[in-house]
């Protein structure tokens, strides 16, 4: 059993920087894939970006390749979604989601999700 935590959502202007924590329970954390999903407003969620256990492969949506990049501390039972360069269009509830597929796009292979952390970007 795996619990993830989000955190670091807020307020910012477009331009502007986030970057979103997701603390994970339990020692299996480093045995699974991690990705970030989000949800905009009258949107179906969608992928943003993943990493696979060890860290040394990411993969990115189009949307926020060059913008966003996706970390993982092991030793910590965290995965980190540095945002830069923020637009409206970024403004999402945000997910995380652990699996065991490295890079899936398909949420129904994710098997924990967190309850989702509020990012809002002003124009």
């Amino acid at each position: 059993q795996v619990q993830l935590v989000e955190s670091g959502g807020g307020l910012v202007q477009a331009g502007g920087s986030l970057r979103l924590s997701c603390a994970a329970s339990g020692r299996t954390f480093r045995s699974y894939a991690m990705s970030w999903f989000r949800q905009g407003p009258g949107k179906e969620r969608e992928f943003v970006a993943a990493i696979n256990w060890s860290g040394g492969t990411t993969y990115y949506a189009d949307s926020v390749k060059g913008r966003f990049t996706i970390s993982r501390d092991n030793a910590k039972n965290t995965v980190y979604l540095q945002m830069n360069s923020l637009k409206p269009e970024d403004t999402a509830v945000y997910y995380c989601a652990a699996g065991r597929l490295p890079g899936s796009r398909r949420q129904d292979e994710y098997d924990y999700w967190g309850q989702g952390t509020q990012v809002t970007v002003s124009s």
